[in-house]
């Protein structure tokens, strides 16, 4: 590999890029990484951790609200946009600091700038050219926005959270788990918000009951969910702007925001010309290891449209620098990650859903409850949690975990172990559950849902 500036160039300083990029150092590689935006990539300044804190702050209209149950007399209060602002940015530029620090701490060259393949082993950046034995593509994926009239008065996810001010009325465009996070957080902070959904029921691709779930919880709080509704045209006027369906009707909004998908990361980078082959969504077509259709170019994380999740990019990460720097070839394992939505309440999720479980299996016992959480018999709210076990009859092996309710990701994620591990569900019932906690229905199911 001497005869070339770098034993691996890596595109995109995100989650993955910077993971692959220290681990690949720390094993001897000589390593480059570029990058033309902010450190840290989508989840550190436009995603994962915004979107939580922004998620902890709507949360607090409610906690305010149930504490006078509980004895507590909680004064005049109000909610101060420019703050939250001013403080997420404060923490993201922390961040920002951090991965610089481990980058050089682990002697990767950085450059900034946007990175263009010029051959299979050469990369261009800033009129500059460098030579690598790998390329690594970790570019990530961008927003998507339909192009329909009046397309440009909306904002994305990026814009959202960089916004001056905050609206009164908001729209949110989207059934995926961007859109139901920013309903739930629009909605929390006092706006009046709509959800537009083109299908029948969002968040595709989840456990029906988790869909349902969802969506009469969002309903309680008086977020304006309606499904089978697509915009037909925006238009900007004196007081705001104007929603058209395509059923003819029309909504009035401060702000209309899409989050109707994000594309792979993949124009204008050399890529095709390199002979690297993309999807027709623009997905980089990578083999079980990262490998794409030529021998030294990878790619890893959202770019290849694998499974989106910011966990997933670091752990191809780590199992690309163990492929190609220590020895051991590894591929990525994508069998039951766990995920969360921090929608309002929250999603959590791991293994199957009834529909794939019945697809797989065959006949499929399903555990079912809902309930009110004990916090609400005090404040009277009528908010119910749904916990959901699938079990394979033969093996007895749970093969899925559903939740909707308080604090779905923190309990899924030990959950997530248990289902790695194929625990059955007469483990399940043989663990003594924590008791007075939401998660304790998950070892007390002891009925088959009922219709099974």
């Amino acid at each position: 590999m001497a005869d070339y500036d770098y034993d691996l160039f890596v595109i995109g300083a995100g989650s993955g890029g910077v993971r692959c990029s220290r681990m690949s150092a720390s094993l001897g590689a000589r390593v480059a990484v570029a990058e033309e935006r902010e450190l840290g990539g989508t989840c550190v300044n436009v995603g994962c951790i915004p979107k939580k804190l922004f998620h902890y702050a709507a949360h607090y209209a409610e906690q305010f609200e149930d504490a006078e149950a509980y004895g507590w007399k909680v004064g005049p209060r109000s909610f101060d946009w420019s703050t939250l602002l001013v403080n997420k940015d404060r923490e993201i530029l922390r961040l920002n600091g951090i991965y610089g620090r481990l980058l050089e701490e682990a002697g990767v060259t950085l450059l900034t700038g946007r990175a263009r393949l010029v051959d299979p082993h050469t990369v261009e950046v800033a009129g500059r050219q460098h030579s690598a034995a790998n390329i690594l593509v970790a570019t990530g994926s961008w927003p998507h926005v339909p192009d329909i009239p009046g397309a440009e008065h909306a904002i994305t996810s990026n814009e959202f959270f960089r916004m001056e001010t905050l609206p009164r009325r908001a729209v949110v465009v989207g059934g995926g788990y961007i859109a139901v996070e920013v309903s739930g957080i629009f909605h929390g902070m006092g706006c009046e918000v709509t959800q537009l959904y083109r299908g029948p029921l969002f968040l595709r691709g989840f456990d029906g009951d988790v869909r349902q779930a969802l969506a009469e919880e969002m309903r309680k709080k008086d977020v304006d969910v309606r499904f089978e509704a697509n915009p037909a045209r925006i238009e900007k006027g004196e007081t705001g702007l104007t929603v058209t369906l395509e059923d003819g009707s029309s909504l009035e909004a401060d702000v209309v925001l899409y989050a109707t998908g994000r594309l792979p990361l993949t124009d204008d980078m050399g890529l095709e010309e390199a002979g690297v082959k993309l999807d027709a969504r623009g997905a980089v077509v990578v083999d079980p290891y990262s490998r794409s259709s030529v021998e030294h170019i990878w790619a890893i994380g959202d770019v290849t449209d694998r499974l989106n999740l910011t966990p997933v990019a670091i752990h191809e990460a780590m199992c690309l620098a163990t492929t190609l720097f220590g020895g051991v070839p590894t591929a990525p394992d994508h069998e039951n990650v766990a995920s969360a939505v921090f929608s309002q309440p929250q999603v959590g999720a791991v293994g199957l859903t009834e529909e794939e479980a019945r697809d797989r299996y065959g006949a499929i016992d399903v555990y079912r409850t809902r309930f009110r959480p004990l916090l609400h018999t005090l404040t009277g709210r009528p908010d119910q949690t749904m916990m959901k076990l699938l079990v394979e009859p033969e093996s007895d092996r749970v093969v899925g975990c559903h939740m909707v309710g308080p604090e779905a990701g923190e309990i899924m994620q030990g959950l997530a172990i248990a289902v790695k591990c194929g625990t059955t569900k007469a483990q399940f019932d043989a663990t003594v559950g924590i008791h007075p906690t939401s998660a304790e229905e998950f070892v007390t199911m002891r009925e088959k849902a009922t219709g099974e």
